[in-house]
């Protein structure tokens, strides 16, 4: 997998900010977390330091924000 805009461990889409030239001026959603060290040693070594992992993969969903909610329509 080359693409470091997906999740090494799933193929999900990471959200890495770094990863997207739009935002590539903004820190990382993992830049806040605190991702266990154990959960990247289980990533087999070919797989390592090349993407960011998916929050879901990084075990890390409780330690970030809520999502915003979608806009609702207002037209009736």
């Amino acid at each position: 997998m080359n693409d470091v805009s997906l999740c090494p461990a799933c193929g999900a889409a990471n959200t890495c900010s770094l990863a997207d030239p739009r935002t590539a001026t903004q820190p990382c959603w993992c830049y806040a977390v605190s991702i266990d060290p154990s959960v990247l040693a289980a990533l087999p070594a070919h797989l390592r330091d090349k993407a960011c992992l998916c929050p879901r993969c990084a075990q890390v969903l409780d330690q970030l924000p809520p999502a915003e909610p979608a806009c609702a329509s207002t037209d009736s």
